[in-house]
């Protein structure tokens, strides 16, 4: 009767050490998905059809928060960022105009610091823009944003606060895991 209670009093000391193995890997797991989330990646889902067709309507992607760590965003970096008119909010878009320049649209290209030659923007714009706007100053430390379908885009051209500031962008986009995987860049 001895090796009864026994055995029975080490199964159940077997049970509850299972127990709290598996919630110290729960445990773990969260701290360790927070600390990811906050401090190395940032998770977006794609809202609208601004940057189609590089990124379609209800993609969810993977952006790096280390991008910038060490560097300053580029010409074409497509990034994730805090909506400078509502910061609870994130957009994507791609990086137009850098701290300093001068941003003029006409017929829908866009020319940096009255250059005579258009940016060359074939590689993601597919359907012509429309219109002109311009000129905007680029302030010191900050970034002018337009999507790439931009007949469809709220973007830099269309904000209250035109631009995005370094400490506003949350990372650069790395990679697009729903519906199918695929590099962004």
């Amino acid at each position: 009767m001895n090796n009864n209670k026994n055995d029975n009093k080490k199964e159940e000391n077997s049970f509850v050490r299972e127990v709290f193995e598996w919630i110290a890997v729960i445990v773990i797991s969260a701290a360790l998905a927070f600390a990811l989330d906050k401090f190395i990646i940032v998770n977006a889902k794609i809202p609208s059809a601004s940057m189609e067709p590089t990124i379609m309507t209800g993609d969810r992607l993977i952006g790096n928060r280390l991008a910038y760590l060490n560097e300053d965003p580029e010409r074409g970096d497509v990034v994730i960022f805090l909506f400078p008119d509502n910061e609870r909010e994130y957009f994507i878009k791609r990086v137009i105009g850098l701290p300093g320049e001068t941003v003029n649209i006409r017929d829908g290209k866009v020319y940096i610091n009255d250059s005579e030659e258009p940016l060359d923007e074939s590689a993601y714009i597919v359907t012509p823009p429309l219109g002109d706007f311009g000129p905007y100053i680029v302030p010191a430390g900050a970034y002018f944003m337009m999507g790439d379908n931009r007949n469809n885009s709220m973007d830099s051209r269309f904000w209250n606060q035109h631009y995005v500031y370094k400490d506003k962008i949350l990372g650069k986009a790395w990679v697009r895991y729903f519906p199918k995987p695929s590099k962004i860049y």
